[in-house]
């Protein structure tokens, strides 16, 4: 079975993280979600508390198949400031893990730390304009190998069922899911 983790910090955007999650888990895919915070509590960007299934300090040298990343103002912020969460991010970067920011995210996180890498992304607004190590793309979502990244919020559907269609390797159970919840997914 494939598994992805989910890195929640304080003030992350919850719509992104809540259907990434139900999106995956609908397709059997192994989330993990995993606090980068003092305890399992993280409170959303609209104050909203999730308690994750383990701290990003329990996850030690696990490998995930996919990293998701949700945006949020204060959430990819607090993201891209923890070296835990940059250290893990480059683990899987370097074992060719699927990594995957939404949002602010791909600006905030990967581009403030420098680790697109040159590889072409989307991200929220323009945030890109602050970002010098990739390649910026018009697009909702965006894949360059290893990198599926997504513009925002309403755009989350596409990006979760992009991410399950790769981690499963298989689009037709994916696009099945998509007519099930009534969802025209472009693939």
């Amino acid at each position: 079975m494939k598994t992805a983790a989910v890195l929640l910090a304080p003030g992350f955007e919850e719509g992104e993280a809540i259907v990434v999650i139900d999106i995956l888990r609908r397709l059997d895919i192994q989330v993990q979600t995993v606090a980068c915070a003092d305890n399992r509590t993280v409170v959303s960007y609209h104050g909203i508390p999730l308690v994750a299934d383990m701290l990003l300090s329990e996850c030690g040298a696990t490998l995930f198949d996919a990293l998701i990343l949700p945006g949020g103002p204060e959430g990819s912020l607090n993201l891209a400031q923890h070296a835990g969460v940059i250290g893990m991010i480059g683990r899987h970067d370097n074992a060719g893990r699927y990594i995957c920011p939404l949002c602010s995210a791909a600006a905030r996180v990967l581009g403030g730390n420098r680790l697109l890498k040159g590889r072409r992304y989307v991200c929220s607004r323009a945030l890109w304009q602050q970002v010098s190590d990739g390649v910026y793309v018009d697009a909702d979502v965006v894949e360059d190998g290893n990198l599926i990244s997504g513009r925002g919020l309403g755009k989350v559907f596409d990006f979760a069922l992009t991410v399950a269609a790769r981690l499963r390797g298989d689009e037709a159970p994916v696009r099945d899911h998509a007519q099930h919840i009534y969802y025209p997914w472009p693939g």
